[in-house]
């Protein structure tokens, strides 16, 4: 019998969206990463032609994650994708912007608006060019991923990865901080 997957109250508020990916690996892995972390909810912003999840490249790569890559709607720009969010995160790679915060600064804020009942959105852009002035503009929020190398960003499905592993694990910390008895 199959174990039933741990689930946190961010897990049903928050939605991961990209923005115009170019390669369908990215698709299928970002959906991946998704499933383990326990989050579902996947939405696309104008795939490239090869980006499409039902693509054959993306399908390979969401093992044992299809459910959250064939669930996934396709929208026609970003505000469409963005319809009920309280609260949008815009990853960037791009340097020397203030007030960028990390995956990990921002799991914390974002696990207490989700507890809060606000609906979640992680936004990454395309591969290539990232997210333009006008999608960053319908963000609240910017975070990016913190890296030692010179490389100019993370793979996007790796990008979604680090981002879900921070939200999952301070999910995970602010349930054990509720269920801890008080001492006198």
């Amino acid at each position: 019998m199959a174990k039933a997957p741990l689930s946190l109250p961010v897990h049903g508020v928050t939605r991961f969206v990209l923005a115009r990916p170019h390669y369908p690996e990215n698709v299928g892995a970002a959906a991946r990463a998704l499933k383990t972390m326990g989050f579902g909810r996947l939405v696309l912003v104008r795939p490239g032609r090869l980006a499409h999840p039902s693509h054959e490249m993306a399908l390979k790569m969401a093992v044992k994650s299809r459910d959250v890559l064939e669930a996934a709607p396709v929208c026609d720009d970003l505000a469409e994708a963005l319809d009920g969010v309280d609260l949008a995160y815009a990853t960037t790679s791009r340097r020397g912007v203030s007030g960028v915060l990390s995956p990990r600064e921002v799991a914390v804020s974002a696990i207490a608006s989700a507890e809060r009942g606000q609906e979640l959105a992680f936004v990454f852009g395309n591969e290539k060019t990232g997210l333009s002035q006008a999608e960053l503009a319908l963000c609240h929020e910017r975070l990016r991923v913190p890296m030692a190398a010179d490389q100019p960003s993370v793979n996007l499905a790796q990008a979604v990865q680090v981002v879900a592993y921070e939200l999952f694990v301070a999910a995970l910390s602010a349930r054990s901080e509720y269920k801890r008895p008080s001492h006198p």
